[in-house]
């Protein structure tokens, strides 16, 4: 076979496994799906109206240029289109980055536990992954810094906030690390929930710097994981790089015109961010009535320290999806004694409670 070595040797694996293989090996399907940090209150429904209408144009490609998006969104954020970059969420866009930037032994500075999707691209092109402790159930930004001075990477990846835990920094913590980058290396600062945190949590869009790109996206605060968008900001002579490699049809028309008509509905999405704040609470109160302890979350999903090591933290999670409701875990210890429950509807949240105490009643009497 006419593989190279190094795709010969990657173990054939995901990051995540989706929600449905579970269903596909339980036999049966999950009756709260709370695991993937998707939105369950959906999109606008302007968004969906968009859709349908550009449904009906797919036999066209969509505009390869993304010409009105990236208007839209520089417009958004009080920039210019040459700073935007779209994509196919921020996986597709991380998958770009370090295909432009990332050579075989190349140096890539994260956290031990950080989202593993930068990771598993990383690995891919052969990256050497130098990885820092969390600190206090957090990303260590000063400590980020520090290894990056010292091995001059590639690429630094920060979360704020953060996935597995729910964490966030605030503002000047983040800029400190903007201003700190290496020559030579790019800070790569994924804002996935940024809609979701306060606004003390986020620099000004308009501190641009060509050594630091952030990454922002429709799939969580804006209800379209299922479509796939999501965009990066910088400055034109990094932005530039991203044409000479990316997939120029890979966002449908209806994924434009989606994300179009999200960002043009910014009340149902203030609309939204209440209703999630106030699950999130949810969840908290439900992890104490069992005895666990909620990590404060800037995200739609709540860490739940278990209080012990991740064995027991992985029989709580198995006892809640044998009882039909999904929901994760990080996999890297000590980050490996909380379980990741994704915020939803009342209805949603009551099942989860149930699970919860019914798993909790298990191991108590195992």
């Amino acid at each position: 076979m006419p593989f190279t070595p190094r795709a010969l040797a990657l173990p054939a694996t995901v990051p995540f496994v989706g929600p449905e293989a579970l269903e596909r090996r339980f036999g049966r399907p999950f009756v709260a799906r709370l695991g993937a940090n998707e939105s369950v209150f959906g999109p606008s429904p302007k968004v969906a109206e968009a859709m349908a209408r550009a449904a009906a144009e797919s036999w066209a490609y969509g505009d390869p240029e993304h010409h009105d998006l990236k208007a839209a969104i520089a417009a958004h954020h009080g920039l210019t289109p040459e700073n935007i970059v779209v994509g196919e969420g921020i996986d597709g866009l991380l998958g770009l980055l370090v295909q432009l930037t990332i050579d075989p032994g190349d140096a890539v500075v994260t956290s031990l536990g950080a989202y593993p999707t930068f990771n598993y691209h990383v690995n891919g092109r052969g990256g050497r992954l130098d990885f820092v402790p969390y600190r206090d159930d957090r990303e260590d930004p000063e400590a980020l810094a520090a290894r990056a001075q010292e091995i001059r990477p590639k690429l630094i990846y920060f979360a704020n906030p953060d996935n597995p835990t729910g964490s966030r920094h605030d503002r000047q913590t983040v800029e400190r690390l903007m201003e700190g980058v290496p020559d030579g290396s790019i800070l790569v600062l994924d804002e996935a929930y940024a809609d979701l945190a306060p606004a003390e949590a986020l620099p000004e869009m308009s501190r641009l710097d060509p050594k630091v790109l952030r990454f922002r996206t429709f799939s969580k605060a804006y209800g379209m994981a299922g479509v796939r968008v999501a965009y990066a900001v910088g400055t034109p002579e990094t932005t530039r790089h991203f044409d000479k490699v990316r997939n120029h049809f890979g966002v449908s028309r209806m994924a434009q015109a989606g994300a179009l008509a999200a960002l043009g509905d910014q009340g149902f999405l203030s609309e939204t961010v209440g209703r999630i704040a106030a699950a999130r609470d949810r969840l908290a109160e439900i992890a104490r009535e069992n005895g666990l302890t909620p990590l404060p979350s800037a995200t739609n999903f709540v860490a739940i320290d278990c209080g012990r090591d991740g064995a027991f933290a992985r029989a709580v999670l198995d006892g809640v999806l044998a009882r039909g409701v999904f929901i994760r875990m990080p996999g890297v210890a000590p980050l490996d004694r909380l379980i990741r429950v994704t915020v939803g509807r009342d209805r949603e949240m009551d099942l989860f409670a149930q699970a919860l105490a019914g798993s909790l009643r298990d191991l108590a009497g195992a």
